[in-house]
């Protein structure tokens, strides 16, 4: 017999996050989360995107043990701003069993019905600078820091459960090669000196935190056309700030501003995290902080994580700029393999900026949506 339980305590919830722990436990391919981040991004009283956002969360029980978690998730923002009448579900995770998967959505329908929503779609958080899509290709992959790995039956259950897919997005592995390519070099002096615009460079991370909140207006201009966009708000900028802020390393970030010192374009890049956190296993201590330093340190691969163009500059080359400050930084560090964000497949502008690198296409992930 499946029991399906509400998560309503502290306690309950480290058993939420920690179900993915067994779940994965024998599996090369899971990244684990950091326990303490999870713990935080689910708490009411912690993370601010409660609001604009409620979320319920529930655990499946089989025969005495837990086999099954999901969230449901209602985006005021989304709701009444943006007139998506959604209920969103995330870190929905089970065993191979279709009943389990089907009773945990049932909580997710119940929720949207009685807010008279008309469809539900995931998995996502609780916006969109949160991790999206089961995965559907790049099974013998590990994930990043910002995505979820998920075993190959979570999308056939959704499928056999009438749910369509949505939104899909692509990521790519890029080969940086030893040298800057000559004509990137060419176009990025060009571009600099037709629209005056010069490169910030950073010392300290002092010096990136009067940047932060326009990199973020950038963002919200440059993806606001994307079918999964909700405005970042300012409060949920200062949150992004403090759990981020200690991943970030200075010389990762490209900055350009034009001839009036305005911001026009940023990209974020940082050490690949992966096999830092699968040691780590969950926890900074007492390893977990060594391997997450060993991995800023050195490391022969990295992950494009953000970027931002204003739309007045986008198609006009800025992206020469960026890279070619990439490629110094990539050659610097001894990085030789980069891995995109996942990208909306139907981004073809971003997919573009890669065809320099010797793209590989090696994971595609999904959302999935079905009519209330």
């Amino acid at each position: 017999m499946i029991t399906i339980k509400e998560v309503s305590n502290k306690k309950e919830l480290l058993q939420f996050v920690k179900f993915p722990f067994k779940l994965y436990k024998d599996c090369k391919y899971w990244v684990p989360p950091l326990i303490k981040d999870e713990m935080e991004t689910l708490d009411r009283d912690e993370n601010p995107v409660f609001k604009n956002a409620e979320a319920s969360y529930f655990l499946a029980y089989k025969n005495g043990q837990i086999v099954g978690r999901i969230a449901v998730i209602i985006n005021s923002l989304e709701i009444e701003e943006l007139n998506k009448k959604k209920v969103r579900f995330g870190w929905l995770d089970m065993i191979d069993d279709l009943d389990i998967t089907q009773a945990l959505l049932a909580k997710a329908y119940e929720i949207g019905n009685a807010n008279s929503l008309e469809y539900i779609e995931g998995p996502v958080g609780f916006s969109n600078m949160e991790k999206a899509g089961i995965l559907t290709q790049g099974f013998d992959e590990l994930n990043t820091m910002i995505t979820w790995y998920q075993f190959p039956y979570y999308a056939e259950h959704l499928k056999k459960l009438d749910f369509k897919k949505q939104a899909t997005w692509v990521e790519y592995r890029l080969s940086i090669p030893n040298s800057i390519k000559e004509k990137v070099a060419k176009f990025s002096g060009i571009i600099k000196k037709r629209y005056e615009l010069e490169v910030i460079t950073f010392k300290n991370k002092a010096e990136i935190l009067p940047y932060v909140d326009t990199m973020f207006e950038l963002l919200n201009k440059t993806y606001n056309t994307l079918q999964t966009f909700v405005p970042v708000q300012q409060y949920q900028i200062e949150y992004y700030k403090e759990k981020y802020f200690t991943f970030i390393q200075p010389d990762y970030i490209t900055c350009i501003k034009d001839k009036n010192e305005n911001l026009i374009a940023f990209s974020i890049v940082m050490p690949s995290f992966s096999k830092a956190l699968k040691k780590a296993n969950g926890s900074i201590f007492p390893f977990g902080w060594y391997h997450l330093w060993q991995a800023q340190r050195k490391n022969d691969r990295a992950a494009f994580y953000l970027i931002g163009i204003d739309p007045e500059y986008q198609g006009k080359g800025v992206t020469a700029i960026i890279f070619e400050e990439m490629q110094y930084l990539f050659n610097s560090k001894g990085i030789h393999t980069v891995e995109t964000n996942p990208e909306l497949i139907e981004n073809t502008a971003v997919q573009l900026l890669w065809k320099d690198y010797s793209p590989v296409q090696h994971k595609e992930r999904s959302t999935f949506r079905k009519d209330l």
